[in-house]
């Protein structure tokens, strides 16, 4: 059975997720990716073909003159509605287009969520070239957060406290995209958490979530997640019932939400399993074979009623992050090591001897901790241990 797997740039959740399990499945996997180099060095056993992934036309043309499929998947936030698509066209198994578009475009989640009923977020879109300053007309509290309409890992997610700042950082994003349409919308007070499901369109299993720390306004950095076994039920109650609204329910989902005084509203869905890493870890604290479920239920397979998942499990991923432009000259290299029952896994994700600019989005990482065991406390304590011993120096 062939399964075509559309991506970008290689990613970990690819690389060290998908790909091994497409092999455990026995899977002939081929992807189409616009940087077909990039993925033949780091996976060269695999099928690699150049495609213009961003066109559903061009993967359906590409799909049809290779070798009939059996699947067709995406992990990636920008190509879901591609691979939607092209699925469909091949009546093959995956997401409703609909709801792919819907979670990417963050505007129309805003529209379709509230047309619903479900949840209004006081929100206004700006087409690409337009002028900031009618933003000001759009009766926005404030403060507001101004972000690209399609973006992702917090790039260009800032916050606005008056109308004067929201039109200078419009501008500014502008300056830097000038083809992104950009959403303003009111800041949602509460604490971050995410919510993280697998479905097959029939069943849908809750995997548990993460409680979220974030870096101080006006940019939103993901600096640590905490795994969360269980959510309060009103609580995942509410997020299930907005993710319904939306028609998101097959395959992998990560939803982030905030919950301030028992109310759940979303931040944004991304329709795919949880990135940076903290897949490879959600799949070892719940010790399932998740990425085999994500591509079994793309094949068509239904879930089982129990995955099997254990409860007893503690986990948490820390981020290294530059906090300013410069070269990195130190930093730890990937470790794997069990201290007092803890199992850490470290990797650098930046070479030392590079140089970068600040860019106060997850992109200033220089590495991730992975750190799982059965006891909270010594998860906590393992990898505050760790930080407090290693360094990362950067030069100016």
């Amino acid at each position: 059975m062939r399964m075509y797997l559309l991506a970008l740039n290689p990613t970990d959740s690819v690389t060290d997720g998908f790909l091994p399990a497409a092999a455990r499945l026995g899977l002939d996997l081929t992807v189409l990716t616009d940087q077909p180099e990039a993925h033949r060095r780091v996976s060269p056993q695999t099928e690699v073909l150049e495609c213009d992934v961003h066109d559903f036309r061009a993967v359906i043309t590409r799909i049809a003159t290779h070798h009939p499929a059996a699947a067709v998947f995406t992990n990636s936030d920008h190509l879901q509605t591609q691979a939607a698509l092209a699925a469909e066209y091949f009546g093959l198994p995956g997401k409703d287009w609909r709801a792919a578009l819907r979670a990417k475009n963050k505007a129309e989640m805003r529209r379709h969520l509230a047309a619903s009923g479900v949840d209004t977020v006081r929100s206004a879109e700006l087409a690409p070239g337009e002028d900031p300053s009618t933003l000001t007309a759009a009766g926005l509290p404030y403060p507001c957060v101004v972000k690209p309409r399609e973006g992702v890992a917090s790039e260009d997610v800032v916050l606005a406290e008056g109308p004067e700042e929201l039109v200078m950082l419009a501008k500014e994003i502008q300056a830097r995209r000038p083809q992104a349409a950009l959403v303003a919308e009111e800041f949602l007070a509460g604490e971050l958490y995410t919510l993280e499901t697998l479905g097959d369109g029939r069943v849908r299993h809750v995997l548990g979530g993460f409680h979220t720390t974030v870096s101080a306004p006006p940019a939103f950095i993901e600096e640590r997640l905490d795994f969360v076994a269980a959510h309060p039920e009103p609580v995942v109650a509410q997020v299930l019932a907005q993710l319904d609204a939306l028609g998101v329910g097959f395959g992998a989902c990560h939803t982030e939400f905030v919950v301030h005084e028992g109310r759940a509203r979303l931040i944004e869905v991304n329709y795919r399993v949880i990135g940076d890493q903290c897949d490879l870890m959600l799949a070892q604290v719940l010790d399932i074979p998740l990425f085999e479920h994500i591509l079994r239920t793309h094949m068509g397979e239904p879930l089982p009623a129990d995955l099997g998942a254990r409860r007893d499990g503690a986990g948490r991923v820390d981020y290294a992050c530059a906090d300013r432009a410069g070269t990195l000259t130190a930093a730890p290299a990937a470790a794997d090591r069990t201290v007092d029952g803890v199992r850490l896994t470290y990797r650098p994700l930046r070479e030392t001897g590079t140089e970068h600019p600040h860019y106060r989005t997850n992109r200033d990482y220089l590495g991730v901790l992975r750190a799982t065991g059965t006891d909270r406390g010594a998860v906590d304590r393992v990898s505050d241990a760790f930080f407090a011993a290693e360094r990362w120096e950067i030069s100016s």
